[in-house]
């Protein structure tokens, strides 16, 4: 179970209430949440394939950054290129996959459908890096375009964290909602 100060800091992090979260999945080097597990299906039984989710507004930004950089077309052509990267990545969409359906099962749910991509274009094109990012930092050593976004980022924590939770601040802010 998500405890409630990790809930608010994931809240003040997306600007909104979670959907299907399940845990935190990993935690900055300041300490809040970065990366949340969240339910394969939400409440409502509809599918939501991002079981790592990234929460943090400066990684996220900084992603962002990598994204408009060229850096997913430079990996898209190196997986047609490279073999060996090319299971690499096959094997990241294994184990995303294989971790989605132990979720739901975990949950009662039923798993979803095979031919659900697992996130971030995986295993054949390289879509988002923040979803290959949120893979690599919830399981180290999994995936590795989020490896090599991730290196590239650099200490986006270093200002301090993202979000105030649980001082006298935000819990009167809070109040006043």
């Amino acid at each position: 179970m998500v405890d409630e100060r990790d809930v608010a800091a994931v809240e003040r992090q997306l600007g909104r209430t979670p959907r299907g979260l399940r845990a935190v999945a990993h935690r900055c080097p300041c300490g809040l949440p970065d990366v949340v597990e969240t339910a394969p299906r939400l409440p409502d039984g509809s599918p939501f394939p991002t079981l790592f989710y990234l929460t943090c507004p400066r990684a996220a930004s900084a992603i962002g950054t990598l994204e408009t950089s060229g850096m997913m077309r430079q990996m898209q052509a190196r997986l047609a290129e490279d073999p060996g990267l090319a299971q690499a990545y096959q094997a990241a969409h294994d184990d995303y996959i294989a971790r989605r359906d132990k979720a739901a099962a975990e949950d009662g749910l039923e798993p979803l459908p095979r031919d659900m991509q697992s996130t971030g274009g995986m295993p054949n094109r390289v879509k988002c890096l923040h979803a290959l990012v949120g893979h690599e930092l919830a399981v180290p050593g999994s995936n590795p375009f989020g490896r090599e976004a991730l290196d590239a980022l650099g200490e986006w924590w270093a200002d301090g964290p993202c979000c105030a939770v649980g001082t006298e601040e935000t819990q009167e802010e809070e109040e006043t909602k």
